[in-house]
């Protein structure tokens, strides 16, 4: 049994740069914060994730009974391969999402499972593993734009008691990271991010899903849109009145950015 208090019937959506995968078995600042969320956010009925490391032609739902947890990475301490987060699927919602995303063609495939991208960060927020989850890939064919009309489209969802919950990362440039961690975060990107958070407060999503908006630093801050595009997911499916914020920040190995915004 979960001391968790019950979560309302609307549920929040949560957006969390993951980091490192090694944040999977850290103690730190960000990973306790990712806890204080999943202890104040109460417990859904099922967590729908939309990690940026299931990247993919289409859009796909994961529709195992049982998903496999995935360790998609190379070169990590044995300790992370070891990392196990078996909590159970859920074919009912996932072909709930389908239905959803009918216009978007989306299927349900059985062969992927819980990635490090999902299962990193909610050994954290929901270390008992015990919710059901179901993954969204992220459709890389489609315009940026499309991302929030997936969003929306998914936004009855909350209400039923799904957390949706996007993983991946604002700032995201593996080329120029210090792996030292010795280096201060470069102005290119305390800039983007100051950017982002200041349309998140003017609620002008429409700018974050155009590339053209960007600011100078943007092509360096967002190399590739893999691990940004789960930002846009989750800020679709805001309901009008709702706002995103920044509910945690900071950074690791200088350009990786580790900010957490919640939709409510």
């Amino acid at each position: 049994m979960t001391d968790r208090p019950t979560a309302p019937i609307r549920m929040p959506a949560l957006f969390l740069s993951h980091g490192s995968p090694m944040n999977a078995v850290a103690d730190n600042e960000h990973t306790r914060a990712w806890r204080s969320l999943g202890e104040a956010l109460g417990r859904p009925r099922a967590i729908l994730s939309v990690s940026a490391h299931w990247y993919t032609r289409g859009t796909f739902v994961t529709g195992e009974a049982a998903p496999k947890t995935i360790h998609d990475f190379g070169g990590f301490p044995e300790v992370l391969f070891r990392q196990q987060y078996p909590a159970p699927g859920d074919p009912a919602l996932a072909s709930e999402v389908v239905g959803c995303l009918r216009d978007f063609g989306a299927t349900a495939r059985t062969d992927w499972g819980i990635d490090h991208g999902t299962w990193s960060v909610l050994k954290h927020v929901y270390p008992q593993a015990d919710i059901p989850v179901v993954q969204l890939s992220v459709d890389a064919t489609r315009p940026w734009r499309d991302a929030l009309r997936i969003g929306r489209a998914l936004q009855t969802l909350r209400d039923s008691g799904v957390l949706v919950l996007g993983s991946g990362g604002i700032v995201h440039n593996l080329g120029r990271v210090d792996w030292q961690g010795r280096s201060p975060t470069p102005a290119w990107a305390l800039e983007f991010d100051h950017w982002v958070v200041e349309r998140l407060s003017a609620r002008d999503f429409e700018s974050l899903a155009e590339p053209s908006a960007f600011p100078s630093a943007g092509p360096t801050a967002v190399p590739t849109p893999d691990h940004y595009l789960p930002l846009l997911y989750v800020l679709g499916t805001a309901m009008p009145g709702e706002n995103a914020r920044v509910v945690h920040t900071g950074y690791e190995l200088g350009t990786i950015s580790l900010h957490a915004i919640q939709v409510s």
